[in-house]
């Protein structure tokens, strides 16, 4: 029977083709009345369509463009193709297919990747098949929309590519990128491979390394347009603070000598036990309070989100040094 006598004709197709998404489940298609032996037709070798995964098909004979590959992906996942417009998200795009649409520039292109990570819930019982690969997590991050696409979060993203690189040199160049694009800290990278289980490799902790690094060298970039963007007097920078003949008392990352006030940049990653590192900070602060100095902590994420805010609370701090006594002298040493 051809299909102009079927229920279907080939008018009806092509403006299927033209008009619709060019990836479709089969549901969907039997939805815009595409009976499965209309299907199987169309997907015969050499016909008009192609089975991209099971149950998702592709409406043109040429090769799936990259974007078509994740929209097929998702779908075989059960994201339903209204994306982020639904009450639910089901699957995320993640790993290198997620960083090449947030426009990493260390990943190749979405039409070089061999495989497209899907981020699911655990308990989905799916399985791997053809190039889509499944990440699962406990609980779904909130996804971010790019090109109309549920994509993870750059730091999760970040860790589940690392996961399936055995490359030093491309986990190296992914992490740092991770934090000069802007659109996370080293500490929320650090978080994930930490949740990941990643930092027990050894070439992911010495890339972590030099992350942390670049990540501190941005926000302490942050801190010195700060102070020049917004008028505030200028301070020593990273300075060590003693008593007189006594003993250390903390490092700071600015201090202003007449003010008694010290900014420090708390930059710190969850990684290994480093609880009695950070306990012995707080007590350094708490000491530095007790002597009248005013500490004022911020974090690279505040410094990229809200920095006139950080400039005001540091100016407040200036401002009302007359109105806390007297303070301790204490000597300022280069770090």
């Amino acid at each position: 029977m051809s299909h102009d006598t079927t229920p279907l004709g080939p008018r009806h197709l092509v403006h299927l083709e033209r008009t619709q998404r060019r990836v479709m489940t089969a549901r969907e298609l039997r939805a815009h009345g595409v009976p499965a032996s209309v299907l199987a037709d169309r997907c015969r070798p050499g016909g008009p369509w192609q089975q991209l995964l099971p149950g998702v098909f592709l409406l043109h004979s040429g090769p799936a463009t990259g974007e078509e590959r994740l929209h097929a992906a998702l779908l075989y996942a059960g994201q339903p193709s209204s994306g982020l417009d639904s009450r639910a998200t089901h699957a995320m795009v993640t790993g290198l297919a997620a960083l090449a649409l947030h426009g990493f520039r260390t990943v190749p292109p979405l039409c070089a990747l061999d495989r497209v990570d899907v981020l699911v819930p655990r308990q989905r019982r799916l399985r791997a098949v053809g190039d889509v690969r499944i990440r699962r997590a406990n609980s779904l991050p909130r996804p971010v929309s790019v090109l109309g696409l549920p994509c993870a979060p750059v730091p999760r993203a970040v860790a589940d590519a690392v996961a399936g690189l055995g490359d030093p040199e491309a986990v190296r160049a992914l992490l740092t990128e991770s934090v000069r694009t802007g659109d996370c800290e080293a500490a929320s990278v650090v978080r994930e491979l930490n949740n990941a289980r990643l930092l027990s490799r050894p070439h992911v902790e010495r890339a972590v390394d030099a992350l942390l690094a670049e990540g501190r060298a941005i926000a302490e970039g942050r801190l010195y347009e700060m102070v020049r963007q917004y008028g505030l007097p200028d301070p020593v920078w990273n300075v060590d603070l003693r008593l007189p003949g006594g003993p250390h008392l903390g490092s700071v990352d600015a201090y202003w000598p007449d003010h008694a006030v010290a900014l420090e940049l708390d930059a710190r990653a969850p990684r290994h036990d480093d609880d009695a590192l950070w306990q012995q900070h707080a007590r350094a602060r708490e000491h530095l309070e007790q002597l009248g100095i005013d500490v004022i902590i911020t974090t690279p994420r505040k410094l990229r989100e809200s920095l006139e805010q950080q400039a005001a609370v540091v100016r407040t701090a200036l401002l009302g040094a007359d109105d806390r006594g007297p303070h301790a002298y204490v000597a300022v040493l280069p770090r």
